[in-house]
């Protein structure tokens, strides 16, 4: 087992690795900016390393001070957590250079998944079905153009690299296709440093499914089922639940196999999600995730396993202690995504928190770090909490939901928990009838 673990992250999922490796009796140890030397992790951590300014680059994103801290502290491990460095090939492959263990997968898995050409050629390889869409990447107009042809409008030109919505347009018809081309590898350019483009057909009102795989350097590979993720805005989630309203129980076990099956053909390691477009009954792979996602709680909710523990375990060489037939299924889980936001114009409010009281209660769980007092920093992502709800079923978890948002109190700057305590008024949510669409198009354009 490992001696001591560097947490390379902030906010709510650095405080999640570290209670992980406390349960597990592992020291650690949080690298930090300057803006975040009074956040809760900073203060439980056993030792706290400050290794720049507010700004990502000169801290998160700095890969020779995280080095640093890692080895002037003694830590032969390195967790990634979720954003800034944890999914970078060349963070995970310096890591292993200096001797340390990156509790993640490996640099090649983490470069071949985050080029999403690559990551369609291996997906293909793996036996995953992909939308309808060029073969690789699309390097002039005319190439695009003559590819369309097969493909078919509406299309998407989307990003090679990156993510987040950043580098992906829509042409509805041919006369469309230059102006989107051209606007989709100049936004590429400019947000990732790389302009490779390539095509897919545009599916018109998809949802957005995951599932959960998890696999360790044993050969053993299981699916822990799918979250349905498909209530956003610009590409970014808010609502997410366990299991998908939408599916049957034999769409659920066909495509937990099928995902499965595609990580151990590719020999992946570590904890990882197959993200789908699901319409008319179809699934189309559309990136995998090379690290912990954000709604992993959900997941942990209705099989009682502890992801951060296992990947812990897994990168210091453990065996999964059960197989796809241990996994058992309980209930349903429901995570809402509470941000620093302005419930209607979305502007981010960062500031200090005067009160503060989480929810709480049967099947409720909060994963945040905020207290009262905290001050809000401005140069990070708005996420400031994750409210989770377990219930036997959809409707007790939504009515556990109803009343964990009435009780949770953040004061005095605006939050989405007023947009979350809309959103569970609305039929679509009510009934799961939602899509990938739903939010931006039906909902928030009401009057």
């Amino acid at each position: 087992m490992f001696k001591k673990i560097l947490i390379a992250n902030r906010g709510d999922v650095a405080l999640r690795v570290l209670r992980a490796c406390k349960a597990l009796g592992i020291p650690t140890v949080i690298v930090h900016s300057t803006a975040d030397a009074q956040s809760m992790p900073v203060k439980l951590a056993d030792e706290s390393v400050c290794i720049g300014g507010p700004a990502a680059a000169d801290s998160y994103l700095n890969i020779p001070a995280i080095l640093t801290a890692a080895t002037i502290t003694g830590c032969d491990a390195v967790h990634p957590g979720v954003g800034f460095l944890a999914e970078n090939a060349y963070f995970a492959e310096i890591i292993a250079a200096h001797g340390m263990t990156f509790i993640g997968p490996s640099a090649q898995h983490i470069q071949k998944m985050g080029d999403k050409v690559e990551a369609k050629i291996t997906a293909a390889e793996a036996g995953l079905p992909l939308v309808p869409g060029s073969p690789g990447a699309v390097p002039t107009l005319e190439e695009a153009a003559e590819l369309a042809k097969g493909v078919g409008f509406p299309l998407l030109v989307k990003a090679a690299s990156g993510g987040g919505g950043r580098g992906m347009k829509v042409a509805k018809t041919a006369d469309d296709l230059a102006e989107a081309y051209a606007s989709a590898r100049s936004e590429a350019k400019a947000a990732f440093g790389d302009d490779t483009v390539y095509l897919e057909r545009y599916l018109d009102n998809p949802r957005h499914i995951e599932v959960q795989v998890i696999a360790d350097s044993h050969g053993n590979v299981v699916h822990l089922g799918e979250r349905e993720c498909s209530v956003q805005r610009r590409h970014q989630k808010l609502f997410e639940e366990a299991p998908s309203p939408a599916l049957s129980q034999q769409e659920r076990a066909e495509i937990g196999r099928i995902a499965a099956e595609a990580t151990a053909k590719m020999g992946y390691l570590g904890v990882g999600t197959m993200e789908f477009l699901w319409q008319d009954g179809q699934f189309f792979f559309i990136e995998m995730n090379t690290r912990l996602q954000v709604e992993h709680p959900i997941t942990e909710a209705i099989t009682g396993i502890d992801l951060v523990r296992e990947q812990i375990l897994i990168a210091a060489g453990g065996q999964l202690p059960f197989t796809q037939k241990d996994i058992e299924f309980d209930g349903h889980a429901i995570e809402c995504r509470i941000n620093a936001e302005h419930p209607e114009t979305f502007m981010p409010t960062p500031g200090k928190v005067a009160s503060f009281h989480a929810a709480g209660g049967p099947g409720v769980r909060v994963d945040t770090v905020l207290y009262t007092g905290y001050q809000i920093p401005p140069f990070y992502d708005s996420l400031i909490a994750k409210l989770v709800v377990h219930g036997a079923d959809r409707e007790q978890a939504l009515a556990r939901l109803r009343g964990a948002l009435d009780e949770f109190v953040v004061e005095p700057i605006p939050t989405t928990l007023a947009l979350h305590r809309r959103l569970l008024d609305a039929p679509a949510i009510q009934d799961g009838s939602y899509t990938i669409r739903w939010l931006e198009e039906t909902f928030l354009n009401q009057d």
